[in-house]
């Protein structure tokens, strides 16, 4: 536990209620979370492969020769940052080993010569989903909670584990497809990243020190990092490293906070976007129906640019923009149905 490194006994604090030092404390993290991944991603970044271009993605040939994989710059930087500052149990350093395991197997695939296949990638999916579901299963227990609809209930064990691991498993492949914009699936996820800070008040109040509460803030800072970075026209890409791992950390966020159900919104876009391509190829292939969403363009984000004609700016605005509309309505619903059950 490197964290005790640096701080001590500074956690301390947490049970009397020191807000100068919380707030110091959140300002290191956040320093350190932006700094590192900065640095890192700066002169690090010689030794990732360069992207050959994708010969059917829209705009896909300018991406050519830029730095590829960059998650595994960030996610180790991220992971290195909630080692230092969150503390240590069985559970956390197993979401953190899954969570590097996305991230390892992704650029694997990105600095492979001969792309990996749908088979070897899905049974990489399946493990890597199984294994947050048992863990959230072990720790956690089965309760769900809707605070939408203030209900709160249990499920039996077998449906948990099989509805969590399709919740791991559809993060993984709908923030993979999400990566085919300057900027966009970064920017995405930090605006799922601010309605976890906004949920839980925790740059403003004293709420501990666990995974779930400071997560979304390192993450957060890691990302605007990258960002800076990626944002059009990019000088590097995340690649399968950053996106899958980062489908595995959105998952496991929703499944700590008890409240699965939540990805749904918290995510609208995010699902949309890539959900909807891997439909349309699901039931192309597997239904044989050549002609299903024959007009729609896949993922969205290359219909918007290439049938509607955005700019790669326009399109990580205007799809930021919903998303975070959506997660402010959301956040606002889930607290008047709080309220409302208090009463």
């Amino acid at each position: 536990m490197l964290y005790r490194l640096f701080f001590g006994k500074m956690y301390e604090f947490f049970d009397v209620g020191n807000p100068p030092k919380y707030s110091l404390f959140v300002l290191l993290m956040i320093a350190f979370s932006f700094g590192s991944c900065f640095l890192s991603l700066k002169y690090f970044r010689k030794i990732l492969p360069k992207d050959q271009g994708r010969e059917f993605a829209v705009n896909g040939a300018l991406s050519q020769g830029k730095a590829r994989g960059c998650g595994l710059i960030f996610i180790t930087t991220f992971c290195l940052a909630v080692a230092l500052f969150v503390p240590l149990d069985t559970e956390l350093v197993i979401y953190l080993a899954l969570i590097y395991g996305a991230m390892i197997t992704g650029y694997l695939d990105d600095a492979s010569k001969v792309p990996w296949g749908n088979l070897k990638k899905g049974l990489l999916d399946l493990g890597i989903s199984l294994g947050a579901a048992l863990t959230s299963w072990h720790y956690g227990g089965t309760e769900i909670t809707m605070p939408l609809l203030h209900l709160s209930f249990e499920i039996p064990a077998v449906i948990y584990i099989v509805l969590a691991g399709i919740l791991v498993w559809t993060a993984i492949n709908v923030t993979n497809c999400t990566d085919g914009v300057d900027g966009l699936c970064a920017t995405l996820v930090m605006t799922v990243m601010v309605g976890f800070i906004l949920a839980f008040n925790t740059i403003t109040t004293m709420v501990g020190y666990n995974f779930l509460h400071f997560a979304p803030i390192i993450m957060l800072a890691t990302l605007a990092a990258y960002l800076w970075f990626n944002c059009s026209p990019s000088t590097m890409l995340m690649g399968d490293a950053g996106s899958r791992a980062l489908g595995v950390l959105l998952a496991v966020l929703f499944l700590q906070s008890g409240n699965p159900v939540g990805f749904i919104p918290a995510c609208i876009v995010i699902i949309l976007d890539g959900g909807l391509s891997l439909l349309k190829v699901s039931f192309i292939r597997f239904l044989k129906m050549k002609n299903f969403m024959k007009d729609i363009r896949t993922p969205i984000h290359d219909h918007c640019r290439k049938n509607k004609g955005w700019s790669d700016t326009q399109v990580v605005m205007r799809f930021a923009i919903i998303q975070l509309t959506v997660d402010i309505l959301y956040l606002a619903a889930t607290n008047y149905g709080r309220l409302i059950g208090i009463r």
